[in-house]
C-alpha cells in the first residue's frame, strides 16, 4: 500500500504499529483505529463486549484517550434475528460507555457470516505519542494480560470445552487496557502495544524491528489462561497460530527445552490481549503500584530488550 507523506502524520502504517496519528493543532493529535472479526463466543453480547474492547485497545496502547466510535456490521439477516445483533450492538455500546466514549453511527451490509467491530478515533499529545519504535537495550518487557485465547475460543469451536470454562479468557477480553495505559503513562513507558492477531511473539518482533533492538524472553514468566495448555496438547490451534509460528520463526530461537507446544503458545493469536510494554527495569515496581491503583492485577515481567541484531528473540 502507498504510503502518503505529510508533516500531520505522525505515525502511519509503515512501522506496523497499532495506530494512525495525525496532527491537528500543535497541542493535539487525533488516533485512529480499526477491528472487526467474526463471533469467537457463544454469546452476542459478549462477543460485542470483546468486539468493542479489542478495537479500543489500539488507542490505548499509543498512549491516547478514545474519543467516540462508529460501528462495523455484517449480518445475515435472512438466518439470524435483528434482536440478536441488538444484543451484539449493546455489548459494544456499553464498552464504549466504559471508556468514556461515543458511539455516534457505523455502516452494515447484508452478510452471510455475522462480523462486528469498530472505528475507534482517540486523542493525544503530539509529545506523549507512545508507539511501538521506542523500545531501549536494557529495557524490561512487561506483559498486562495472559495469553491463550486463541486456543481457548478454538477449542469452544471445536466443542472440546464448554463455554462456562471461559470465564477467565472473557473476563481477560473484556478488560479494556485503559487502566493499564494511564499506568504505562505515569511511569514513562518508552514503547508499547497491545498483543493480538500476530500473537506475543509477533507483535514483539514488529516493536523490535521498529526500535532496532532484540529481546530475551523467559518463557515461565508468560502468564497463560487457565485450561489453555490443556487445549493445546489436544491440537486446539487456530491455522493463525501456525502461521503466526511460521512467520516469527527465522527471527526467533528457542532454547531445547521449549518444546513445540510452547512455541505455539508465545505465537497464539489473541483477541483483545494486553498492552506488551518495554520501559526502564528500574520503573517495574513504580509500574506495578500505578496498576494497583487502577485496580488492575499486577502484570507479569517477561524478558528484557537487548542490544543484539535487530527484530530477533531469544526465548529460554
Amino acid at each position: 500500500m502507498p504510503l502518503p507523506t505529510d508533516p500531520r502524520i505522525l505515525v502511519d502504517a509503515a512501522t506496523r504499529d497499532d495506530a494512525a496519528v495525525f496532527q491537528v493543532a500543535p497541542d493535539r493529535a487525533l488516533v485512529a483505529t480499526v477491528d472487526f472479526f467474526t463471533p469467537i463466543v457463544d454469546d452476542a453480547y459478549d462477543f460485542g463486549r470483546i468486539a468493542a474492547t479489542n478495537a479500543f485497545s489500539d488507542v490505548y496502547a499509543m498512549g491516547a484517550a478514545p474519543l467516540f466510535a462508529l460501528n462495523i456490521v455484517g449480518w445475515p439477516r435472512e438466518r439470524l434475528p435483528l434482536e440478536l445483533l441488538g444484543d451484539v450492538l449493546r455489548g459494544g455500546a456499553d464498552v464504549a460507555r466504559a471508556a468514556g466514549a461515543f458511539v455516534v453511527g457505523g455502516h452494515s451490509v447484508d452478510d452471510p457470516e455475522p462480523k462486528y467491530g469498530m472505528v475507534v478515533i482517540g486523542e493525544v499529545h503530539p509529545d506523549h505519542v507512545v508507539t511501538i519504535a521506542g523500545a531501549r537495550p536494557g529495557d524490561a518487557l512487561v506483559l498486562t494480560k495472559p495469553i491463550g485465547t486463541g486456543i481457548l475460543t478454538t477449542a469452544l469451536k471445536r466443542d472440546l470445552l464448554p463455554a462456562a470454562s471461559l470465564v477467565d479468557a472473557v473476563a481477560a477480553m473484556t478488560t479494556l487496557n485503559a487502566g493499564a495505559s494511564r499506568a504505562m503513562l505515569a511511569v514513562g513507558a518508552h514503547a508499547a502495544t497491545d498483543v493480538t492477531g500476530f500473537g506475543l511473539l509477533g507483535h514483539l518482533r514488529n516493536m523490535l524491528e521498529a526500535s532496532g533492538v532484540a529481546a530475551e524472553l523467559e518463557l515461565a514468566r508468560v502468564p497463560v489462561l487457565p485450561h489453555a495448555r490443556e487445549m493445546l496438547a489436544r491440537d486446539a490451534v487456530p491455522g493463525g497460530t501456525r502461521r503466526n509460528l511460521e512467520s516469527v520463526a527465522p527471527s526467533v530461537r528457542f532454547s531445547d527445552s521449549v518444546g513445540p507446544a510452547d512455541r505455539l503458545l508465545l505465537a497464539d493469536a489473541q483477541t483483545s490481549g494486553g498492552l506488551l510494554i518495554a520501559l526502564d527495569g528500574e520503573r517495574v515496581e513504580r509500574l506495578q503500584e500505578a496498576l494497583a491503583r487502577e485496580g488492575l492485577p499486577r502484570a507479569a515481567l517477561i524478558g528484557r530488550v537487548t542490544a543484539e541484531r535487530a527484530g530477533s528473540i531469544v526465548v529460554r
